[in-house]
């Protein structure tokens, strides 16, 4: 079962002792909206669960992992941001990476890119067979790229370069275009692969 993203924000706000914390923060604010947005938008799908805290009234927590500076944002117990507004890209990436921790990717999939012939030939050779599959552009999608990388890396190594396409079928890692083409030699039955009837 899978369990939830654990995102916490520390916002300039809150007391401790006799110190109050009266002028609110602009930039917590602004932070606070972002993490709004790529929940709804980029993340979709992906449970995350938000925690707000005020940063005077728990600063100590935030301190343990080196942090001291609102708005700080935590994804599961790593500092991803402090001191300034929220970068989009680096709460994707690493929700993601916390993400891939627990979930497999499923069905078929292929991340590819605009121009990108190999990804043509990929999806042209999907298509003509009638297997169905979802596509990620993985320079639109953010969270399709941060997805797709960890997952390759797991199948061909942190030092090999990742190009496109990446292609899953029913669950499993397949590779590239040319990996494509040799699985669906195997995997099809003649039918499929085979459709010239022969009269005589």
């Amino acid at each position: 079962m899978t369990q939830p993203i654990k995102l916490t924000l520390y916002r300039w706000a809150g007391s401790w002792g006799p110190f109050k914390v009266n002028i609110p923060c602009g930039e917590c604010t602004l932070t606070k909206d972002i993490i709004k947005d790529v929940l709804v938008n980029e993340l979709a799908g992906i449970p995350v669960e938000v925690e707000i805290k005020d940063w005077l009234s728990h600063w100590w927590e935030p301190l343990k992992h080196g942090a001291w500076h609102a708005p700080i944002v935590k994804v599961g117990d790593k500092i991803v941001s402090q001191g300034e507004a929220l970068n989009r890209g680096v709460l994707v990436q690493k929700i993601i990476e916390q993400w891939t921790k627990q979930d497999n990717l499923k069905g078929n999939i292929v991340f590819g890119k605009a121009g990108c012939p190999h990804c043509v030939r990929a999806k042209s050779l999907l298509d003509k067979v009638g297997i169905s599959y979802q596509y990620h552009d993985v320079v639109k999608e953010s969270s399709a790229l941060y997805r797709m990388i960890p997952e390759v890396k797991a199948h061909i190594g942190l030092k090999t370069p990742v190009t496109v396409p990446q292609i899953w079928l029913e669950g499993s890692y397949i590779g590239g275009a040319d990996a494509l083409e040799k699985w669906l030699e195997t995997h099809l039955p003649e039918t499929a692969t085979n459709n010239v009837v022969n009269l005589k």
